[in-house]
């Protein structure tokens, strides 16, 4: 392990390597070193603009594969963000090629990853005050569902132009607490339908949001497979996350039941995001004054529970 330094920051590879290609962005303010993706990223400032690069070539720790797969795999993703260009997904600037990798560069979006892994373990993540998670579920509820309105959107507009969500997470999601706004991050493993599960049971994703079909080698991966992974993360944002008693639900009754059916077995889920959406949207008008009301006495209760 090596660590390397870089204007006024330090971060660890399995190798030292050159990175004097960055100055031409500007100065590197943070780095995001403890990634499993093969990835390394570094926040950029010159004079007023901020950018956000990601960078694959480099030796990184928590990475197992090989850094040419990593180089391939975030090459790909350059027609994913080109496609899915969208005002609830951070902005793509441009593709820099490196005598050893590649990087993408992003405009920088002042948000917290909610599921910032690198910072607070998984218990922190629940009782410290500056927990984006934490904090998160410390909002209004109103603030929480115009937030999973906004993922809603992306991901009906990422199922209209035929594209499947795939490594779709909490850690996808960006929230600026400073002016209530959400955007999504992180869609590099995205694929055009149709699609199957290629690797089998370490198929990408995080294992608290795979579906069923997500382990098995072979099966069809499609908006049914989304379907269930915005079921979970909605158990994640306004829920028990994995208690997912109606106890710890937040919304009404009519909301549980439709995230319970969302995560049901296949051929029981809503077969479309489209649907899904539309049915939460008729159900969060439906009991907008009954949310108002519970509200009072969820919040009071959430820091006891700590979920």
């Amino acid at each position: 392990m090596v660590t390397n330094y870089l204007d006024n920051v330090s971060f660890e590879l399995r190798k030292k390597q050159d990175f004097l290609w960055l100055k031409e962005l500007g100065k590197v303010f943070c780095v995001f070193d403890q990634q499993d993706s093969g990835n390394i990223s570094f926040g950029v400032q010159n004079g007023e603009k901020k950018y956000f690069v990601k960078y694959a070539g480099a030796q990184t720790i928590e990475y197992q594969g090989t850094t040419q797969a990593a180089i391939d795999n975030l090459n790909k993703a350059v027609i994913v963000y080109q496609d899915l260009k969208h005002e609830n997904v951070i902005r793509f600037v441009s593709k820099i090629k490196t005598d050893e990798g590649i990087a993408l560069v992003f405009d920088w979006f002042d948000g917290e990853c909610l599921f910032a892994h690198w910072t607070f373990d998984k218990w922190d993540r629940y009782t410290h005050p500056n927990s984006p998670y934490h904090k998160y579920r410390m909002l209004s509820f109103e603030k929480r569902l115009k937030s999973i309105n906004t993922i809603f959107q992306f991901l009906s507009f990422a199922e209209q132009q035929n594209y499947v969500a795939i490594d779709f997470y909490d850690g996808s999601i960006l929230y600026d607490f400073n002016n209530d706004r959400t955007q999504i991050c992180d869609i590099d493993f995205f694929r055009k339908k149709p699609t199957v599960n290629d690797i089998g049971e370490n198929f990408w994703g995080s294992r608290r949001f795979k579906s069923p079909e997500e382990y098995i080698l072979g099966a069809q991966i499609d908006s049914i497979t989304n379907v269930y992974t915005m079921g979970v993360l909605l158990f994640g944002l306004i829920g028990g996350e994995s208690d997912r008693s109606f106890e710890k639900w937040e919304g009404s009754k009519e909301q549980y039941e439709l995230v319970c059916k969302a995560m049901s077995k296949r051929e029981l889920r809503f077969q479309s995001i489209k649907d899904f959406y539309k049915e939460w949207e008729f159900s969060t008008k439906n009991c907008k004054n009954k949310f108002n009301d519970l509200q009072i006495n969820l919040e009071s209760d959430f820091s006891a529970n700590n979920l």
